[in-house]
């Protein structure tokens, strides 16, 4: 029986699972990002995480960041897509997607940042140059792509951080 005539509750059951995971691109004016260093000990990234059932990427960013720092932020414009494959082991495809988070001052974020202990151990604004050094290759990549994104005033969709417009080295 082909799927095109099954039920829709039965047809959607076929198809394939996907994560999806959000994220705010909190920075400075000197292009610092606010990273926030885990307690299940996968290191630093952007305050964010995974979508709960119901909710879209500005209301998961939103939730987080308010959870992980204490902020209430409405996220500004998309900046990136990542679309993460699956992996070896038994994780289905990721899509992520990375808001504007807005500016934010180190004075600011000290006075601001009241962080969930459970979930976040620190914070800090890192510069470009960090990023390789502190962050997992893709999730560097996908910060690059945000700088660039911010710098020109556009979106970009990335595959496992890499943008497939542009020549990889």
């Amino acid at each position: 029986m082909s799927t095109a005539h099954l039920p829709p509750a039965e047809y959607y059951a076929t198809l394939p699972k996907i994560i999806g995971g959000a994220g705010a691109c909190i920075h400075d004016a000197a292009g610092r990002v606010l990273l926030v260093k885990t307690s299940c000990g996968d290191g630093w990234e952007v305050p964010g995480g995974g979508l709960d059932l119901g909710e879209d990427p500005r209301q998961a960013v939103q939730r987080e960041v308010k959870e992980e720092l204490g902020i209430d932020l409405t996220p500004g414009r998309l900046l990136i897509v990542d679309w993460g494959p699956e992996q070896p082991d038994g994780r289905p495809p990721l899509v992520n997607f990375i808001l504007d988070g807005g500016l934010i001052t180190e004075e600011e974020a000290q006075q601001r940042v009241h962080l969930d202990t459970d979930e976040i151990t620190a914070w800090k604004l890192a510069a470009p140059d960090e990023w390789d050094t502190l962050l997992p290759p893709h999730m560097a990549r996908r910060l690059h792509a945000c700088a660039r994104a911010l710098t020109h005033d556009t979106t970009l969709y990335l595959h496992h951080g890499f943008d497939p417009t542009r020549h990889q080295t």
